[in-house]
């Protein structure tokens, strides 16, 4: 079963568009969205979420159309997208406060748990949080409210390596009974290789590959023999491409 399909999804700018992106994620899937940036990952997640207007193409939550299930939707996921920041005076206990009133589904115990996983302290200010402790904050929101499917975009670009560890295995834990699944935005290999079984893979708003990693790295057996090498492998010939032209 698919949780959330996407199909002949577009989204026109004056300098670029997105060209009928398809692709779904299973029940269950930890799917890795990869590509350069300006490649149109954001855009895609933007479009999913209904943030911005899509030019055209379908979103389908449990194979219903979103539009016609949107409370529901919006109810069984969690999100976190670069650039969302809060009122930076304010403290964490204060911004969580309002945040849960709009989940009937909030699980105040679960939510105790992360920010205590987490090492957050509800009495601090936003401008008190690093980058990375504010990603973290995010994250214990998005999963405390018992979400089915958590889109993140870049959730790890802002932690440290023991912290990104600690992230991945947070992320397996979380489908490993098989109910819920995760879409996530990352440049960092490193974490797709730890946790993700499906990777979609977009280049100048198209998709360029959708599938689970057996397949990608088949797919693509000619640029290398790890999952690393092969992207590494895509994105140099990419730019030698451009620098040729």
């Amino acid at each position: 079963m698919n949780m959330l399909e996407v199909e002949g999804l577009r989204k026109e700018y004056p300098a670029f568009t997105l060209q009928d992106v398809s692709f779904a994620v299973p029940q269950g899937a930890i799917v890795g969205f990869i590509g350069r940036n300006g490649a149109g990952k954001s855009t895609t997640l933007k479009s999913i979420l209904g943030l911005v207007h899509r030019s055209g193409g379908a979103v389908r939550w449990c194979g219903q159309d979103v539009a016609d299930c949107e409370k529901t939707f919006k109810e069984n996921i969690g999100v976190v997208l670069g650039g969302v920041d809060f009122y930076p005076k304010k403290k964490i206990r204060a911004i969580t406060d309002v945040t849960k009133r709009f989940y009937p589904n909030w699980d105040e115990a679960k939510y105790q748990h992360y920010c205590k996983l987490f090492s957050l302290d509800g009495e601090k200010r936003v401008d008190q949080l690093s980058s990375g402790m504010k990603i973290k904050y995010l994250i214990a929101l998005a999963l405390s409210h018992n979400a089915r499917l958590l889109i993140l975009d870049e959730p790890t670009s802002g932690l440290d390596p023991v912290s990104r560890d600690e992230l991945v295995t947070l992320f397996r834990s979380i489908v490993a009974d098989g109910t819920r699944s995760i879409l996530f935005s990352t440049h960092i290999t490193s974490d797709l290789e730890k946790c993700a079984s499906h990777i979609v893979f977009i280049k100048d708003g198209a998709i360029v590959h959708s599938g689970t990693v057996g397949d990608f790295m088949a797919a693509f057996a000619d640029r290398g023999s790890t999952l690393e090498d092969i992207i590494v492998s895509i994105e140099r010939r990419e730019l030698d491409e451009s620098a040729i032209v």
